[in-house]
């Protein structure tokens, strides 16, 4: 559309950006219909997963969850006893991160673009087997929107409405290339509900890019929204090859973002019948950079070499990584009158992000955690870039986490409030793995990896999970 005359250079870059991070440059491509100046673009691809895992820890997305305890560390009581999980392997085949889109376009008026964008996959949320059976959860898969927002870019500010990447970390831009099913352990990742308001400032050497947004709150019963800006810079003429997760390869300025996030956290206070409350605010902040230290450019791909790198610090941020909580759980609520079952809190919101203390106040804290991700691609000389090697080394810690866990192996005092164990509890995790991609033909795409995670208790026990993953990819 765009050699036809049917896309503006500024309609054109709009679209590449946002269903390049789905195609990359598969976008250029992307079937289209057009009815007058309106046009449909569809695009997306079919994907194939062959995981095998040395536990039983995880589906197919490893993400941030614990890696299960091996033999002869199980937790003590009341936990479960069985390490089962911990020492014996897992094979699934699925289908489920197949994704596909649609972008709606509007004739632009007066320099003034209006779009649509409707983006799905089958990862949707289902109980995992046995509660369904694992025919059910693999072969027939539940449907869940991963994108849905319209987009105003004017000649003054752009403004998206509607649900997204999450701001912070100025996703997707600096994703890692891996065929793990994205999030990776210590990547940021989440897609919410926002207002987004940008403006880029800039020539043909480069530019800056500034955003600011209001994003659904962490917990609704807050009544604060999340607040997030950020400021990107990026050098137009040094460019190199980037994929970003599995399917997404293009050629990508260097550059660098750094993005803040204000939360703040509004709760009833810990008690079975709640009549005050308690709150806390907490910030966090994320440096992403992407440097081709052996460019490329449009006409070779060959022998290009490119990093990629995150850094995070901040509090109540766990649930902006996938399936994160850090195993930790609320103190259990004091039981003095022995009644069973056992009095519980009201909670209205997720594990992980902020906890109460066991003092008399029951006072409310952030767990706060630090985290960092890079990665390094390097694609082939002798094939144009159509073969290539990337590999990801990540590590996650919270400094504080442990206070809020027992350290003691013996039953705990019913009686009393009491925190979750320190042995069901992550203090880190280092993750790496190193990944081949081919491209057999301009639609296809094969890929292999081998992961390594490496979960540290806060008992000292560390957890280890093996991954080796076959993925195949047609892109449209």
């Amino acid at each position: 559309m765009h050699d036809k005359g049917i896309l503006t250079d500024a309609e054109y870059r709009s679209a590449l950006s946002e269903i390049g991070a789905s195609t990359g440059t598969r976008a250029e491509e992307a079937n289209s219909l057009v009815v007058g100046k309106w046009s449909a673009t569809l695009y997306g691809f079919l994907e194939g997963d062959y995981i095998l895992d040395s536990t039983q820890s995880f589906p197919e997305t490893g993400g941030n969850a614990l890696v299960a305890r091996p033999k002869g560390f199980a937790p003590p009581p009341p936990s479960p006893q069985s390490t089962y999980a911990g020492d014996n392997a897992r094979m699934q085949f699925s289908v489920r991160n197949t994704r596909f889109g649609l972008r709606l376009r509007a004739p632009e008026i007066s320099k003034v673009r209006a779009s649509g964008t409707l983006e799905m996959d089958f990862l949707g949320f289902d109980p995992a087997p046995p509660t369904t059976t694992e025919a059910a959860f693999f072969t027939s898969p539940t449907l869940r929107v991963r994108h849905a927002y319209l987009k105003v870019e004017t000649p003054v500010v752009d403004v998206l409405v509607g649900q997204y990447w999450h701001m912070f970390g100025w996703q997707p831009a600096f994703f890692p290339s891996s065929v793990e099913i994205q999030g990776l352990p210590g990547q940021l990742y989440a897609r919410t509900p926002q207002l987004r308001l940008s403006r880029k400032f800039g020539g043909p050497a480069g530019g800056v890019e500034l955003a600011v947004a209001g994003m659904r709150p962490p917990t609704r019963d807050g009544a604060v929204p999340e607040l997030t800006g950020g400021l990107r810079v990026t050098l137009d003429k040094w460019r190199g090859v980037q994929s970003t997760g599995s399917t997404n390869t293009s050629l990508a300025s260097a550059s660098l973002a750094v993005t803040g996030d204000f939360r703040y956290f509004r709760v009833a206070e810990f008690a079975l019948v709640p009549g005050a409350t308690r709150s806390i605010p907490t910030g966090a902040v994320a440096v992403d950079a992407f440097l081709p230290v052996i460019p490329a450019t449009e006409k070779s791909r060959a022998n290009a070499l490119s990093l990629n790198g995150e850094f995070v610090y901040g509090a109540g941020i766990s649930d902006l990584y996938t399936s994160f909580t850090g195993g930790l759980q609320l103190p259990s609520l004091p039981n003095t009158t022995g009644i069973n079952p056992p009095p519980t809190y009201p909670q209205s919101f997720d594990n992980g992000m902020i906890v109460f203390d066991n003092n008399t106040n029951h006072d409310l804290h952030a767990v706060v955690w630090s985290t960092f991700i890079v990665g390094v691609q390097y694609y082939f000389p002798g094939v144009n870039g159509k073969i290539w090697v990337a590999g990801n080394y990540s590590h996650t810690e919270s400094p504080n986490i442990q206070d809020f866990t027992n350290p003691s192996t013996t039953p705990p005092n019913p009686q009393n409030s009491n925190y979750v164990y320190a042995a069901t509890v992550r203090k880190f995790e280092d993750w790496f793995d190193a990944n081949l991609f081919f491209d057999p033909l301009p639609s296809v795409r094969i890929g292999l990896e081998y992961a390594y995670f490496n979960d540290r208790y806060v008992d000292g026990i560390h957890a280890i999970n093996h991954r080796g993953q076959i993925s195949g990819f047609f892109l449209f």
